[in-house]
């Protein structure tokens, strides 16, 4: 519970009506203990940091002006939202946020009124408040619709289809653009540069401001100095680029100023049509070392604020350093070699290379269809693209990954990090459909390494076989597994039998090898490391159909479709029947939990594996049960 000794404002609050009972004048305060609370929750529990510290201003006086929830708010990247749950209700349990039965990390419409459009991926938040516009224009209802883009969420190809829609429409609506020159790296492209030469000129801003004081409004002078500011912008920014959607544009101004703040919200709130706000924040504001270093701060783990995040030393390589060693290794060896990346220069391991080989580095910003097409354009002139991306992320680019690079059989290899189970952040950020939407390709190799020494020999694989090809792995560390530095590769399609018994078969994809390993010792069954999930390895399944009483698909995946799918249809095409089990995820999306919390739920540890394989084949486990865990 929150201390009203420290906290005599915010402990008052319990929702943005109690907010609006406060006099305007107390507003900065207001913010002021928001942003304590902040930093005394996030350091007690983790989660994400810098920014929503960039946003309590905003955040404040969002809800001050607007009659919330009735007026729509809609958050992008929704990692933006702490000081909004703070403000709605949630305060008392934001210490539980991504933790198993607590808070969710990202805006959910289940879990508040007030989170109007549920959140995880970035630059939705335009076509999702101007469709809200759109319905409530029709029904004549009067609510105002609020879109916050931010964190680079502007460069995505999706906001701007929704700005050139919604400038065609003209709703009512207002966007702000939160403006911080970061996403989790810093912000990247062609947009970034011209906001940023528009903020360094203080000329535009201080002539607009100085004449408005001078002239009475609606004289001819006035009319004069609005055409006037209209070229004016012209010369200090390439183009009106908002102004040529459709968007009356504002700004840019102090996010951290609510005096400014409330001035320009309460003028745009009564404007008709659409309307664009460009405020500038600081990410990670009041807390110096999140000010300073604003890449490790943008999630953290539990830390001490008074002396801030302590570095860890990694015990063991991550997959994700794994493949970050990997490239590098790789481009020094082939100099046909480029890195992609959609703005996760950090969670998908490519720092290193960034410096290394800064010419064959290509950050595109928050643009997952354009970085798969990007490879696909590279490959066509005999460079030999690697698109780092996260399983969740790679969704986005569907189309670009069928239509683009697997129909011309283009050399393009995907790492695919965060496959399965990924675990706190929740159902927008988990990885249980890759190897479903994955297999159905033509022309696609899709691997999953069992360990880390398995991982860097598949992507090496990937890399070297010509054609489209996939390599997913999971978030955090592997079983352990010495790693060989040669770039050495594995015959495409060739699964590995690491243990031989008898009854049953346990084939399993990627990570879930390793508890299976366990399993298998516990009821003496033939254990399959299968490596390929396309193409299998038709011979060996048929082998052991044959040979076995029954079959056990294991994958941290979705059941429909997945790997085990694969298995199934791989048999009926040869007329072979035989019991099967197929254990992976269910039919449901994933909440959030740790990793381990969630592989125990959905059954998909080894206590878990081998309870359903007992369950459902007695008959052939002539072992007793014993503690595998």
């Amino acid at each position: 519970m929150i201390d009203p000794s420290r906290y005599p404002r915010l402990a008052r609050i319990d929702s943005p009506a109690d907010l609006r009972r406060f006099p305007e004048a107390e507003l900065p305060q207001i913010a002021r203990e928001v942003r304590d609370y902040l930093v005394e929750s996030v350091a007690t529990s983790g989660g994400h940091f810098g920014a929503g510290l960039g946003v309590v201003e905003l955040t404040v006086a969002l809800h001050y002006l607007y009659e919330t929830p009735e007026d729509r708010l809609v958050w992008d990247v929704g990692h933006q939202c702490y000081p909004h749950k703070i403000l709605t209700g949630r305060r008392d349990r934001i210490t539980t946020i991504k933790k198993k039965d607590g808070l969710a990390p990202f805006p959910r419409r289940e879990e508040s009124p007030y989170d109007t459009f549920g959140v995880g991926h970035s630059s939705t938040s335009i076509s999702a408040a101007l469709g809200m516009a759109l319905a409530a224009q029709r029904k004549g209802d009067p609510r105002r619709i609020v879109a916050v883009i931010g964190d680079g969420a502007m460069t995505a190809g999706m906001a701007f289809e929704a700005l050139n829609h919604g400038g065609d429409v003209e709703p009512d609506l207002l966007v702000i653009l939160n403006d911080n020159g970061m996403s989790i790296s810093e912000n990247v492209g062609a947009l970034t540069k011209m906001l940023a030469r528009l903020m360094t000129s203080s000329t535009l801003n201080s002539l607009r401001e100085h004449g408005k004081k001078m002239m009475k409004r609606d004289s001819f002078l006035w009319r004069f100095i609005k055409r006037w500011e209209e070229h004016a912008k012209g010369m200090f920014m390439p183009s009106t680029l908002f102004e040529e959607f459709g968007f009356h544009y504002s700004g840019p101004i102090d996010g951290h100023d609510l005096p400014q703040l409330l001035q320009a919200l309460r003028t745009l709130k009564g404007l008709k049509g659409p309307q664009l706000l460009h405020v500038m924040t600081t990410k990670g504001k009041g807390y110096p070392p999140a000010e300073r270093e604003q890449i490790e701060y943008h999630a953290v783990g539990p830390f001490d604020p008074q002396a801030g995040v302590a570095r860890k030393s990694a015990s063991k390589p991550t997959y994700t350093d794994i493949f970050g060693d990997w490239l590098c290794d790789m481009a020094a060896a082939d100099d046909r070699l480029y890195g992609i990346t959609p703005a996760m220069r950090e969670g998908s391991g490519l720092v290193r290379f960034s410096r290394e080989h800064k010419t064959r580095y290509f950050d595109v910003g928050i643009a997952e269809q354009h970085a798969v097409t990007l490879a696909a354009g590279m490959a066509c002139e005999g460079a030999k693209p690697v698109v780092a991306i996260y399983s969740t992320f790679l969704q986005r680019a569907y189309d670009q990954l069928v239509h683009d690079v697997a129909l011309q059989n283009l050399d393009v290899l995907f790492a695919i990090d965060r496959g399965g189970v990924v675990g706190p952040d929740g159902a927008t950020h988990a990885g249980s459909f890759d190897l479903s939407y994955l297999r159905c390709i033509p022309n696609m190799v899709v691997m999953a390494p069992a360990d880390e020494d398995e991982c860097r020999k598949l992507l090496t694989t990937g890399f070297r076989y010509e054609g489209p090809a996939t390599v997913r792995y999971p978030r955090g560390t592997g079983p352990g597994v010495a790693i060989d530095p040669a770039l050495s590769t594995l015959p495409i399609g060739k699964a590995e039998v690491r243990r031989n018994g008898h009854g049953i078969a346990l084939l399993a994809f990627g990570a879930l090898v390793a508890p299976c390993a366990k399993v298998a010792d516990a009821i003496d069954a033939t254990l399959v490391n299968m490596r390929f999930v396309r193409p299998l390895d038709a011979a060996l399944v048929l082998e052991l159909a044959r040979s076995h009483a029954a079959l056990v698909t294991i994958e941290d995946n979705a059941i429909a479709g997945g790997a085990g799918s694969g298995v199934a249809e791989l048999l009926a095409a040869h007329g072979v029947s035989v019991p099967m089990l197929h254990l992976g995820l269910a039919d449901s999306f994933l909440e959030h939990a740790s990793r381990e919390e969630l592989l125990a739920e959905s059954g998909l540890d080894a206590p878990g594996i081998e309870a359903a394989v007992r369950e459902r084949f007695a008959q052939h486990i002539p072992l007793p049960l014993r503690d595998v865990g």
